[in-house]
Formats: structure tokens, sequence, C-alpha cells
């Protein structure tokens, strides 16, 4: 026999949607910038260390992702009346 009320949420259901969004996007950009594995340690190939997907798009994804945490965080839930 409670009284009290549930405080309510300070996330609705698309707040966590929006932050799944932005962790997988961020997961993206990462895998891409971990590519290039060479067969040979001694070999220095700079073809896949300094790729286009290492060098500009993968940071791009990363802080994407970032953008889209920050927006998902600060998103107001909808009132529900």
């Amino acid at each position: 026999m409670s009284n009290e009320k549930a405080t309510p949420s300070i996330f609705d259901k698309e707040n966590y949607i929006w932050m799944l969004l932005g962790a997988v996007v961020m997961v993206i950009g990462m895998f891409l910038l971990s590519g290039g594995k060479n067969t040979d340690p001694a070999v220095f190939d700079t073809s896949k260390v300094y790729s286009t997907t290492r060098i500009t798009i993968a940071p791009i994804l990363i802080l994407a992702g970032l953008v889209i945490e920050i927006f998902a965080i600060f998103r107001k839930p909808k009132q529900t009346v």
C-alpha cells in the first residue's frame, strides 16, 4: 500500500533508439578506422594506412555518431496527456 508516485523517466523510448543508432554509427567508424592489416609486419603499405576510408570517412562517421548521441541526450520526450 504505497502512495508513492513513480518518478518519470528522463529518456523516452525514442531517445534510446537514437542513442543506439549513434553508438552503431560510432562502432562502424571505429571498424573502418582499424582495417588494413598487412601479412608482413616489416612492410609499410602507405596505400592501406593513408586510404580515404581511414583518413576521411571513418572520422566523419565517428563525429556523426557523437552528434547523434548529443541529439539523443538533449531531445525532449513527447508529453503524453
